[in-house]
């Protein structure tokens, strides 16, 4: 699953879209999380997918996720 690969690859302006939009978002950030967790395997890398799980429904985390990807190119810890 190279999902995260495919979404970095983008244009910055088709992420932000992907993020903004309130169910794709969620669902975006979590295929991103889900990829990085199954091709690094480290302990980091579940933990945030664990938590995105338990705590990323909310619109707080996919805003503060949206203006980190806007300032650095990636999502916090993918």
């Amino acid at each position: 699953m190279a999902f995260d690969k495919w979404f970095n690859s983008q244009s910055r302006l088709l992420q932000v879209i992907l993020l903004i939009i309130p169910f794709v978002g969620w669902i975006v950030e979590l295929l991103v999380r889900l990829s990085v967790m199954l091709r690094k395997k480290d302990v980091v890398s579940i933990v945030v997918f664990v938590l995105f799980l338990v705590i990323g429904w909310g619109w707080f985390l996919c805003l503060i996720d949206l203006v980190y990807l806007v300032l650095k190119g990636h999502l916090i810890l993918a």
